[in-house]
């Protein structure tokens, strides 16, 4: 027999022993003709209880699918080094380098690479590409979206959640300079806020877009069939009229430092606060969950972490070389040390026996005060850096 037939034959035999191993383990396998699972996989991180339908292919070992999650439930998906929390769903596509929390759903046709955290019930319909995208509870995108390089945050439940429209386009892009940039991330909602699940929706109407850097409060719309070029400050219903632009262009030119730099600073210090939130309050409640629960919490807890910080990485190297290539200079952040957690939201309050979404609604009115202060003080923290270590930071 030819090795290279032998080769195959034993990686076909090893192939289903791995497969054999997840079944005997409690996962259920609908058919493991149609299933493969990489053997960089590490299948104690494919739980009891996990669903993997026809044309699942798990890769990577950080992959990890929680206990009555389900993969492929639509079509063919392919997942590497992703991690789906306990009763997530991705029903088809490619997914990389993503988070999604408990309860979380990616329709089919999704592309997803690295750096993508959808928390609690965030989800997404179908043919929907995030990218550097973090999707807070129970927000929700439409179909045909391309929504990379943002924060979206906002609503209360699932019956009152942020939204993104059908058919909506987050512009990341920029033609400015020798080769184009993407210091070009927008915030819709916002972090520190947010993850306490009391703040008004957001609604950015499909059929549409945003041209980034942009922000948009929570509370406001944004009417379908636009292009949103003009941050929206205020909880109002906007829509405006694509202007007309006819100007002389050169290639390589480039725009001012301002406002630019400053709307990304914004979102990097969202990003720092939902950081600290991660490691100072959802680490330490995982860590004291016992059980199935547990485990899952601090898988998708670890794994939220190192997105975040993914996500920090990306928006510090994009604005510095935005302003590099204007003459300006980034100052370092190094996100550490950061404000003390405060004893509200401590070990003490943890009540490990509810799930996140629950905990965080149990909070009070001092808890709640006091979890803002200190998440606002972790990003004006995050922002000081560049207000005052720069001596660019007023533009060109």
């Amino acid at each position: 027999m030819p090795a290279v037939v032998a080769d195959a034959l034993a990686d076909v035999v090893a192939l289903d022993q791995r497969v054999a191993a997840l079944v005997a383990a409690g996962v259920r396998v609908v058919d493991p003709r149609q299933t493969y699972v990489a053997p960089d996989v590490e299948l104690a991180r494919v739980r009891p209880g996990a669903v993997l339908w026809p044309g699942t292919r798990l890769q990577g070992p950080t992959t990890w699918v929680g206990a009555r999650a389900e993969i492929a439930v639509e079509g063919p998906a392919t997942l590497v080094d992703t991690v789906v929390g306990e009763g997530a769903r991705i029903d088809g596509g490619f997914v990389h380098g993503a988070v999604l929390l408990a309860g979380a759903r990616l329709g089919s046709a999704a592309h997803v690479r690295p750096a993508t955290l959808l928390e609690e019930q965030a989800s997404t319909a179908h043919a929907v590409g995030l990218k550097q995208s973090f999707v807070l509870a129970f927000a929700t995108l439409g179909s045909l979206i391309n929504f990379c390089d943002a924060v979206l945050g906002g609503g209360t439940s699932r019956d009152d959640h942020s939204e993104v429209g059908s058919g909506f386009i987050h512009f990341n892009f920029t033609p400015w300079g020798i080769r184009g940039d993407k210091a070009t991330a927008s915030l819709a909602g916002d972090v520190v806020r947010g993850v306490f699940l009391r703040e008004p929706r957001v609604f950015l109407g499909g059929s549409g877009g945003m041209v980034g850097p942009r922000r948009v409060v929570a509370g406001a719309v944004t009417a379908a069939g636009q292009v949103l070029r003009r941050d929206v400050l205020t909880p109002r219903l906007v829509a405006t009229p694509t202007p007309a632009i006819d100007r002389p262009w050169r290639p390589g030119q480039l725009d001012r430092i301002e406002p630019r730099a400053r709307a990304n600073v914004e979102v990097i210090a969202q990003l720092a606060a939902l950081r600290a939130w991660y490691r100072d309050v959802r680490a330490p409640r995982a860590a004291a969950q016992a059980g199935e629960a547990g485990d899952d919490a601090r898988a998708c807890v670890a794994a939220g972490v190192a997105a975040i910080e993914a996500g920090l990485h990306e928006r510090v190297a994009r604005l510095a070389a935005f302003v590099r290539e204007r003459g300006g200079a980034v100052p370092p952040w190094t996100f550490e040390p950061r404000p003390p957690c405060p004893a509200a939201l401590g070990v003490q309050s943890h009540a490990p026996e509810l799930d996140h979404v629950a905990w965080v609604r149990s909070l009070d009115a001092q808890a709640l005060a006091a979890g803002v202060a200190w998440l606002e003080a972790v990003a004006a923290a995050a922002r000081e850096p560049w207000c005052s270590g720069s001596a660019d930071a007023s533009g060109a």
